[in-house]
């Protein structure tokens, strides 16, 4: 319960922090607003995601891009884990960045996306 509440805390935190400028690229946004729970690498594995059940996605799993495209990526971002049927502690960041920052940061998750490897 102590570790939901702190993830819980930090979360509350960023969404308080003032917002980052329009001209951050998105891999600055995503250090400012997704590390702390999806890491700085997109592995799920941030500081607050120990005390998140269920988990944050790994980014750079190709499971989880099975059934993920930009589109997608864009609504979770935008209107939050609860608005695609997923986890609600995944916030919703449309309020908070701007079309600059929500297009940028799309752009750098789905970077995160591996390479499809192809068939010999």
């Amino acid at each position: 319960m102590t570790r939901l509440l702190t993830a819980l805390a930090a979360l509350t935190l960023l969404l308080v922090a003032a917002p980052a400028s329009a001209a951050e690229d998105g891999k600055t946004v995503f250090a400012t607003y997704c590390s702390t729970c999806h890491g700085a690498d997109g592995a799920g594995d941030g500081a607050a995601a120990a005390g998140l059940d269920p988990k944050p996605a790994n980014l750079t799993d190709a499971e989880f891009w099975k059934t993920r495209d930009e589109a997608s990526v864009t609504k979770v971002v935008t209107e939050g884990g609860a608005a695609v049927g997923k986890s609600p502690l995944m916030a919703a960041w449309g309020a908070v960045l701007s079309k600059e920052q929500l297009t940028a940061v799309v752009a750098f998750v789905m970077s995160k996306k591996p390479a499809e490897k192809k068939a010999e």
